[in-house]
């Protein structure tokens, strides 16, 4: 599989599962012994598998429903994609304890996924701003 291909499948699953809410297209996408490293809200957080994914962008589509993910940047080589987005949505559902806000927030992600014969196996969520993220919820004590 060529890395523009793998290009292809990124931008799939960002339009269809995060953008549009069609996570069924998971396990035409993930490998079964799928694994991620961090979320959002929680660096420590390891999913395994294709319904684990899901799961994540169900629960994330709860706290922010119009959640929407614009590509910035897509760079691949062998047999990674490395991916930029800024991410907004406004938080009207429980984030992992938090309350709703109501507000409106922006944040920048980078992304690296590791494919193996045509399917995502490992993704490490490599830079988020969670304090950034916290602030513009207005619930950080910084």
């Amino acid at each position: 599989m060529s890395t523009q291909e793998h290009k292809a499948i990124i931008r799939r699953w960002i339009e269809e599962a995060w953008n549009r809410g069609n996570v069924d297209i998971a396990s035409e996408i993930y490998a079964p012994h799928y694994i991620a490293k961090g979320s959002v809200a929680n660096p420590d957080e390891e999913l395994h598998g294709p319904e684990a994914i899901k799961q994540l962008v169900l629960r994330s589509r709860v706290a922010f429903p119009d959640i929407h993910f614009t590509i910035d940047d897509l760079i691949a080589e062998e047999d990674k994609v490395v991916g930029v987005f800024t991410i907004r949505g406004t938080h009207t559902g429980s984030l992992d304890g938090i309350a709703p806000t109501g507000k409106r927030v922006i944040i920048i992600a980078v992304d690296v996924w590791r494919f193996a014969e045509g399917k995502i196996v490992e993704r490490c969520l490599a830079s988020i701003d969670r304090l950034d993220l916290l602030r513009q919820l207005g619930v950080s004590p910084f």
